[in-house]
């Protein structure tokens, strides 16, 4: 991240969309030379946001929350990467005026990143302001082995992750980070002549809560703990598991792995989606391993997610060994 971000800790991933996408919102707004915060949004320009098709929905409850309304969707590839072509097309054809565009670092069934090298330059050349949702695929650039798959995502404006995710601190604690400090803090920040003040930018000015718990603590502990090389090997771990689970199921008959698996996410069908269902319910009646389903590119599929720090090899076999007896059962 640029040195100098400003970092809010926030509920939640949604919360620090929310609050990176609001002070994206108040800036492109600004320089197009209206004042959300004295005037509101009626009456002052439209302001477009632009996502991929595959976005997280958190983006668009948070454009909700904004009340920007729903963003304009460009293609995705076969692996939910905003396609940079889709996106120079849907800025060049929208012409100038306030723009915000949302990449994605992990597609929550691919865990693939949109290339940032190419979109984040096209969107800047456009005038737009870029943020990165990567709830769990930031932590990539943790790594020196997976920082590839996030490259150039430090050109963007914003970037939101969570800590509970991969670093697996406990719920409730979100980052958001804002390159222009002091967008952020003319977004979050809040006046009350009974609060403590000094030159600093308090936390209350980056955040939309004010009575709130030290979230920076536990993450802080976390990194502290783990250090620099602690971080990069338990997400090298985590995608490790990720790849063995895939190929022991390329190994089941009539089993289907529909992504690349390229961090930490795996996504694989039975056959029918009726067979995937079932294999989902059985797996959670059995209670070896927890795996859950979704539908991806129009098919049910269980959708496996390896992000808790304490999974190991054993944990992995068992788990195989679940998916591959239920899914022998119900034959």
């Amino acid at each position: 991240m640029p040195g100098e971000s400003a970092v809010g800790f926030t509920t939640g991933a949604t919360m620090a969309n929310f609050t990176a996408l609001a002070a994206a919102r108040d800036d492109v707004l600004r320089r197009a030379g209206w004042d959300v915060a004295r005037h509101g949004l009626g009456g002052g320009p439209a302001v477009r946001v632009v996502v991929g098709a595959e976005r997280h929905d958190t983006v668009d409850v948070a454009l909700r929350y904004l009340g920007l309304g729903a963003p304009d969707v460009v293609a995705v590839d076969h692996e939910g990467r905003v396609r940079p072509d889709a996106l120079e097309e849907s800025l060049a054809e929208a012409g100038t005026g306030p723009a915000v565009v949302v990449l994605q670092a992990g597609n929550i069934h691919s865990g693939a990143s949109d290339p940032f090298e190419e979109t984040v330059e096209t969107a800047h050349r456009h005038g737009a302001w870029v943020h990165v949702d990567g709830a769990f695929g930031l932590w990539a650039a943790a790594s020196p082995a997976y920082r590839h798959l996030v490259r150039g995502h430090e050109g963007a404006d914003s970037w939101a992750t969570d800590a509970h995710k991969t670093l697996n601190v406990p719920y409730d604690s979100g980052l958001c980070v804002v390159r222009d400090a002091a967008a952020l803090q003319a977004a979050m920040g809040v006046q009350g002549a009974y609060l403590l003040r000094d030159e600093v930018c308090q936390p209350l000015d980056k955040v939309p809560e004010l009575s709130r718990r030290g979230r920076a603590v536990p993450v802080w502990a976390v990194l502290r703990c783990l250090g620099r090389d602690g971080v990069a090997e338990l997400v090298e771990r985590l995608c490790r598991h990720a790849t063995s689970l895939a190929d022991a199921l390329r190994t089941m008959p009539g089993v289907t792995v529909l992504n690349d698996v390229v961090f930490t996410q795996v996504c694989a069908t039975f056959g029918s989606d009726e067979r995937t269902d079932e294999v989902v319910q059985w797996l959670l009646a059995d209670g070896t391993t927890w795996m859950t389903g979704s539908t991806w590119h129009g098919q049910r599929v269980l959708r496996i997610s390896v992000s808790n720090w304490s999974t190991t090899d054993e944990d992995v076999e068992r788990s195989v060994e679940a998916v591959r007896r239920v899914a022998t059962e119900i034959a």
